[in-house]
């Protein structure tokens, strides 16, 4: 593991040195927290959501008007997206939220998550391409989260998450990707054939290797790191 200067979220302008991670070394540090440490995975996604919810927020805060797109796909990083969703609906503000699949493949945590949004009465859209009105949401947002694939994505993008993927770069003002930018390789830096361009990444604990390799450093825009509750004690072995 190595250091790099990088902005760490709710320290303002100021830079710290953050750890360097490969994919296998974070999903080490993530099962260590919740199988040894019992640290529950809902509260780490929730904490994860609530930090992207608070950058979005704060970029916000200086524009008129207040729009935000967040597109979710089927892992774990949608549980992030729907959390995020669900704290920016806390602050006053209705982001539309478009999930690339269907309600029945979602598992776990996400599943959680998803539901949680929808006892609000919150309508989720669900999509299977990128339609004239998913165009048009996507030009009229400030913000777009992308929440549709995290660090363990190893495989070709296929679609309808590669329309989605390049309508986003091509439509969107203003990207936040959840982690990682959807399609990057988190160690090697590699695209998996399509890949978000970030404006601002807000990773989770550490900063991955693939930031900062490769095509990484095209994509991933302004990198911050959010504490999402896992004890330094874990990573400072990794």
């Amino acid at each position: 593991m190595r250091w790099v200067t990088i902005c760490f979220k709710n320290m303002g302008p100021r830079l710290s040195k953050a750890r360097v991670v490969s994919v296998k070394q974070i999903q080490e540090i993530d099962r260590i927290a919740i199988e040894e440490f019992g640290i529950p995975s809902l509260g780490l996604m929730e904490n994860a959501g609530r930090a992207v919810a608070d950058e979005v927020l704060k970029y916000l805060s200086k524009k008129k008007r207040k729009t935000v797109a967040i597109f979710c796909g089927l892992g774990n990083n949608a549980g992030d997206g729907f959390v995020s969703a669900r704290h920016l609906l806390n602050s006053g503000i209705t982001p539309k939220v478009f999930f690339i699949g269907q309600e029945h493949q979602l598992k776990t945590d996400a599943a959680v998550n998803y539901y949680l949004l929808k006892q609000r009465g919150y309508a989720i859209e669900e999509i299977q391409e990128v339609g004239k009105d998913t165009v048009k949401d996507l030009k009229e947002a400030d913000v777009v989260v992308d929440a549709i694939f995290g660090v363990g994505l190893n495989r070709l993008i296929q679609e309808p998450f590669k329309s989605v993927i390049q309508a986003i770069n091509g439509q969107a003002r203003y990207v936040v990707s959840v982690d990682i930018p959807s399609g990057l390789d988190g160690t090697t830096g590699k695209v998996f054939g399509a890949c978000v361009k970030a404006s601002v990444t807000v990773t989770f604990t550490c900063a991955k290797q693939g930031f900062f390799k490769g095509q990484g450093p095209k994509y991933t825009g302004q990198v911050k790191v959010a504490d999402i509750g896992i004890p330094k004690k874990i990573y400072a072995g990794q």
